[in-house]
């Protein structure tokens, strides 16, 4: 099971996620964006957009630096083990919180405003309620569990095994010793980048890299120009 959950799991994913991309990329081009419901109600939208946006990017920031770059690093540089994970704790406790705060007012908000809720799709609530699951228990595991327990130090084995993974060498035993609310949190978020394709998410991968060089729109009155004072 090891195997599976640690190394045919992630890369499982990582194909469907791929897969599923490319196919709704070159035959459902019309359903790929976030589908904003902005012109539906804007208060609710604006703080949990806000906050899951600023939070997640904050999130995605402490992932890199925790599970991309090795520890080694860090002892070069003069960084000390206390230092980094009390950082991490402050910093990406808060990241964590504002993200899963926004989460919340989006999830509700399409929950209990008609208006919203009329035009949702059930993707929609599949988005919310994965990014939920994933971001709550990374806020469990780092305001929880590391409070309560001690820090763990993920960089000695969540790390090299992220990075085997990455270089097509994983090692399974090397998250044997992981916390348990930890190793959930990596499932479903392989789960999550699963149903991706299938989803409003995909607008994450959506740059506007021709709009500076797309032609002006041009807007005419229908009923000609007025002049001010007419």
């Amino acid at each position: 099971m090891d195997q599976f959950w640690w190394v045919v799991l992630p890369y499982l994913s990582l194909v469907v996620m791929v897969v599923g991309l490319l196919y709704r990329y070159r035959y459902a081009q019309k359903g790929w964006g976030s589908k904003s419901s902005e012109i539906l109600e804007r208060r609710w939208l604006k703080w949990g957009s806000v906050l899951f946006h600023y939070g997640i990017l904050c999130v995605i920031a402490g992932h890199v630096m925790g599970l991309v770059v090795p520890i080694s690093v860090y002892h070069a540089l003069g960084v000390s083990d206390e230092f980094y994970h009390t950082n991490a704790d402050l910093f990406g406790g808060l990241a964590g919180l504002m993200a899963t705060a926004g989460l919340l007012i989006l999830l509700l908000r399409r929950v209990f405003n008609r208006r919203v809720r009329h035009n949702s799709q059930p993707s929609d609530y599949v988005a919310l309620a994965m990014l939920l699951v994933v971001v709550g228990l990374g806020v469990l595991v780092t305001v929880g569990y590391n409070n309560v327990f001690g820090p763990y130090e993920y960089r000695t084995t969540v790390g090299p095994w992220f990075r085997g993974l990455l270089l097509l060498h994983p090692n399974s035993a090397q998250m044997a010793s992981v916390p348990i609310l930890l190793k959930i949190h990596i499932i479903s978020s392989f789960v999550l980048f699963a149903t991706w394709p299938f989803t409003r998410l995909v607008h994450v991968f959506s740059a506007p890299v021709r709009y500076p060089f797309r032609a002006p729109l041009q807007y005419r009155a229908r009923n000609g120009f007025r002049r001010a004072g007419q």
